[in-house]
């Protein structure tokens, strides 16, 4: 016979958890986890490099340890791995920059009335993250890129290619741009063209110009479903841009796109891919609601519907690969 007891912490912990969010933010603020990688561990060290009281600063590190940001052996704080790798500044893969665009008020208001949102299925486009020239993909082109630097390489990596000799490579919706970025990085024979709306290009031309591949990287601003790409491309890429729109719109673009390449050409599609029971892995299956707040037809698909919208689009063959984190890349090859 089972003991459990039935326990109110879930709803507690749910509740509250503006806190939590509230805590990494200040944290982030404060420079207070690359403090602690600096070697500042107990309260008075932390203070002073963060320039904060030493009240505040403990019971924001005992929440942090509480939470699983920190450690603590007596009065000195650490940082754990993930933290030191994703929180500190010092850090090639430092995630803090992402605040700026998940966090921000623009993303965060529309789950304000989710219950409404949730009864009438949907939000007005022109409510939402999709309405045309949205400001708000600056600010993500600006703070996303560190997190989709390993996501981007590793699509290079399958894709293979170092070894394809001179392709013509379409980033469709390029944000920050780099994807095709780590493309031309890995094939000195690569020409990019980027598109996406004017504002956020400026973002995918500038780091292309930091990281050595401004010279093979040219920007075609407009909208996707409207802009005309011409052809002849060997590699179409389509990252985290499907789950925006509904069915019957991905597919439709993904039509267009196949007109776009050559025969034998891939799209490269990078979604949050979640099972057939839409509730496992978490990280995948979860994004869902970031759709239901966002945008007025958006979902996560699953590797089934995703293949089924490819090949309506005239992708004869269709593979789906997990990367390392909640994502998964699905290939397709046109007819």
């Amino acid at each position: 016979m089972s003991t459990t007891h039935p326990t109110p912490d879930l709803f507690f912990d749910t509740i509250q958890a503006y806190q939590r969010t509230a805590a990494l933010r200040a944290a982030i603020d404060l420079n207070l986890f690359t403090a602690i990688g600096d070697g500042a561990s107990t309260v008075p060290a932390i203070a002073k490099a963060c320039q904060a009281s030493e009240r505040g600063t403990r019971i924001l590190c005992d929440y942090l340890t509480i939470v699983g940001f920190l450690t603590k052996t007596g009065d000195a704080y650490q940082l754990t791995p993930d933290t030191a790798f994703f929180l500190s500044r010092k850090s090639p893969a430092y995630l803090g920059g992402t605040m700026e665009f998940l966090g921000t008020p623009d993303v965060v208001r529309h789950f304000d009335d989710l219950a409404s949102t949730v009864r009438r299925g949907s939000i007005p486009k022109t409510d939402s993250t999709v309405s045309d020239e949205n400001p708000v993909w600056e600010t993500f082109a600006r703070a996303m890129m560190p997190m989709m630097m390993p996501p981007a390489q590793a699509i290079a990596e399958i894709l293979g290619v170092a070894a394809a000799g001179p392709i013509k490579v379409l980033d469709i919706a390029a944000g920050h741009g780099i994807f095709g970025i780590a493309i031309a990085q890995k094939n000195p024979q690569a020409e990019i063209v980027a598109s996406d709306w004017a504002g956020v290009l400026k973002v995918a031309t500038e780091n292309a110009g930091k990281m050595g591949v401004g010279a093979r990287h040219k920007a075609l601003a407009g909208d996707a479903f409207t802009a005309d790409w011409g052809g002849g491309y060997d590699i179409a890429l389509m990252t985290n841009f499907l789950h925006h729109f509904d069915i019957p719109t991905c597919t439709t673009l993904l039509k267009k796109v196949a007109a776009a390449l050559k025969p034998g050409g891939r799209i490269a599609v990078l979604e949050f891919v979640p099972n057939d029971d839409r509730i496992s892995p978490p990280g995948a299956a979860t994004f869902a609601m970031q759709m239901l707040g966002g945008t007025p037809a958006g979902d996560a698909y699953t590797l089934k519907e995703l293949t089924s919208m490819l090949k309506d689009a005239g992708f004869a063959t269709v593979s789906g690969q997990p990367l390392q984190g909640p994502q998964t890349l699905v290939v397709g090859t046109k007819s």
